[in-house]
């Protein structure tokens, strides 16, 4: 019975002494990950403790590596850089020249801190960041969306792997700032033009209208931005020109019977023609070659 005990006794002394060993989850925690990535042209601080001459000041090759002293090259391409310097202690010790070396790496300067507007904005090239910015934040840099932008725009990643990433962009400040992403150093970013489609003749503004609204544009909303058609248009001969491989077909609109529900309002394409005509008789037999000249030459709107 007292072996029993003292079996007892020692497999909960063993027990409570692993249990104070074993460290609190809360120290667990992962540390946030950094967002700016080493990349060529970069130039680094590399610090090996207590290893004064293998400290070195060096510029990350086209190849993504650099060169140190014993080790020679080694890959930190995309690499934070506590990444790097973890990158560069494994080639230490894996040679068999240091045990357990404490390297620290930093980044003293960026090439490769410019981001590349690209397309529909007021000023494209080149604006530089030094760490992660929204994507509102680079385009107001570039001074902003033209009128004619569409808001389907493509990020780049600047990384190895030419990552890219398509962001819906509303024209809706609220929905907009949901839609937000980080632009990294390196990043390309490119904003498309948007579809116009054209309505013209006897309407209140005729011109192009930008499709804006996830590029989606019908008939009775067009008519309804070109301000209607006057009393004077004959809009039962309205038609619509549509961009086809060997060139425009025209096809006749009840726009009409749009309007009382009779028929589905249709959807837009980019670089249709709506034409309502005057009533005028040689308004109506206008030929589509005459309507696409007018095209143009028209006014480009944008919603605000």
């Amino acid at each position: 019975m007292r072996w029993r005990v003292s079996g007892v006794l020692l497999w909960l002394l063993m027990a409570s002494v692993s249990g104070a060993q074993s460290p609190p989850k809360l120290l667990r925690r992962a540390l946030p990950p950094e967002s700016l990535r080493i990349g060529p042209g970069d130039l680094l601080e590399v610090t090996v403790l207590r290893e004064p001459e293998l400290t070195q000041h060096v510029r990350v090759l086209d190849s993504g590596d650099v060169t140190l002293p014993l080790v020679g090259a080694v890959p930190v391409s995309d690499e934070s850089s506590v990444q790097a310097a973890a990158s560069i202690a494994k080639a230490y010790e894996k040679g068999d020249f240091l045990k357990h070396p404490q390297v620290s790496v930093t980044i003293e300067q960026f090439a490769t801190q410019t981001v590349a507007v690209l397309g529909e904005v007021a000023h494209p090239g080149t604006v530089i960041i030094t760490t992660s910015r929204s994507l509102l934040d680079v385009l107001a840099m570039a001074g902003g969306l033209t009128k004619e932008a569409d808001r389907h725009i493509t990020i780049e990643r600047g990384g190895p792997w030419g990552e890219q990433i398509h962001i819906f962009l509303p024209n809706n400040s609220a929905d907009e700032l949901k839609a937000d992403v980080s632009v990294e150093p390196g990043d390309r970013i490119l904003v498309p033009k948007a579809g116009i489609v054209y309505v013209l003749g006897d309407v209140g503004h005729p011109g192009g209208y930008v499709m804006q609204d996830n590029s989606r544009l019908t008939v009775l909303e067009a008519l309804a931005l070109a301000a209607g058609a006057n009393k004077t248009a004959a809009d039962r001969h309205a038609r619509l020109l549509r961009k086809t491989e060997t060139g425009y077909k025209e096809e006749p609109i009840p726009l009409r019977a749009m309007e009382r529900g009779d028929k589905p309002d249709m959807e837009l394409k980019a670089d249709d023609v709506l034409f309502v005509p005057f009533s005028a008789r040689k308004n109506i037999m206008l030929g589509g070659a005459g309507i696409l000249a007018s095209a143009s030459a028209a006014l480009i709107y944008a919603r605000p």
